[in-house]
């Protein structure tokens, strides 16, 4: 029998509320899942024929034992989503191959460590799109808005200020507009199992205008119906990652955030394929449904075995 590793880690499973709808889901499909820590040297990888990365998200500060963790594993069992997915998805510069596929994407300019003139690119980039009043600093790896910030386009040394501190901690920064239209409507997530769009979620805005980040509460997250505008634009943005990574089959799992434009278009913000949480509590239904992706991924692998 086919023996499924879901992966996550000691920190970060407690906050990983997809897991135990999803194992409930999984057990009552007859599908042997574990979970397990990636960064538990005891455990021999090769015993499981599936690894499934859930929650292993302390990765942020470990990227690169992480990176290795994955190559290593992924020699020896089946990665799921796939090594050159996380290592293409786990740094934002995957927004630029977006693009270049002609997918809408939140305007975006990335500042390397290396960058001699912080200053003049920031203002360049109101310059270029300076129809806002408010812009993001943020890493280009990282995960739950850490180290993320909102500031005023008159802000632009506080906004210097961080890009200098985000160089300082290793990471390239990638600087975005802020859309007024998050406040009002918030963020939408679209999932999809196996390139099929399964639910979708309202997320409330996170960056606060004095620079904190908001709190989530019992109204932050609301399964919500996407428009057929928002499925399209999602729905381009993982073709055109399937194309990119030339990947043979769909996903099994990817979530897609999209946000208003100021001319009210979907655009994407962020598309996770590696360990994306997947707000299966706020959708009833949805944990079956992953569940019977993994199944139907759990019979793929078994005819070529």
């Amino acid at each position: 029998m086919t023996r499924i590793a879901l992966v996550t880690d000691q920190e970060s499973l407690p906050i990983d509320y997809d897991m135990a709808p999803l194992v409930a889901s999984c057990e009552s499909l007859g599908l042997p899942v574990e979970i397990v820590n990636w960064d538990n040297p005891g455990i021999d990888w090769s015993r499981f024929e599936l690894l499934i990365l859930r929650s292993p998200w302390t990765y942020t500060d470990r990227l690169e034992e992480f990176l290795d963790w994955c190559r290593k594993v992924s020699s020896v069992s089946r990665l799921v989503n796939p090594l050159n997915a996380v290592e293409w998805n786990l740094n934002k510069s995957y927004l630029v191959d977006l693009q270049h596929y002609g997918v809408p994407i939140v305007p975006t300019e990335f500042i390397q460590k290396n960058a001699s003139d912080v200053l003049s690119q920031i203002y360049s980039f109101i310059a270029t799109h300076g129809n806002f009043r408010e812009m993001v600093i943020k890493p280009s790896i990282g995960a739950y808005s850490k180290n993320v910030q909102r500031f005023p386009v008159d802000a632009v040394d506080r906004a210097v200020e961080h890009v200098v501190l985000l160089h300082s901690l290793g990471c390239d920064a990638l600087i975005q507009p802020y859309f007024d239209s998050i406040d009002v409507y918030g963020e939408s997530d679209l999932i999809f199992f196996k390139g099929k769009f399964s639910h979708a979620i309202r997320k409330g805005a996170l960056l606060m205008a004095d620079g904190t980040v908001n709190a989530p509460t019992a109204e932050f997250r609301k399964q919500r119906e996407p428009g057929p505008d928002e499925i399209q634009v999602a729905t381009a943005a993982l073709s055109a990652a399937i194309r990119h990574l030339q990947l043979e089959e769909p996903l099994l799992y990817a979530r897609v955030d999209l946000i208003r434009s100021h001319e009210g278009q979907p655009v994407v913000l962020e598309m996770e394929i590696s360990e994306p949480s997947l707000s299966l509590p706020f959708c009833p239904g949805s944990e079956v449904r992953f569940a019977k992706a993994i199944a139907a991924a759990v019979e793929r692998l078994q005819c070529f075995t």
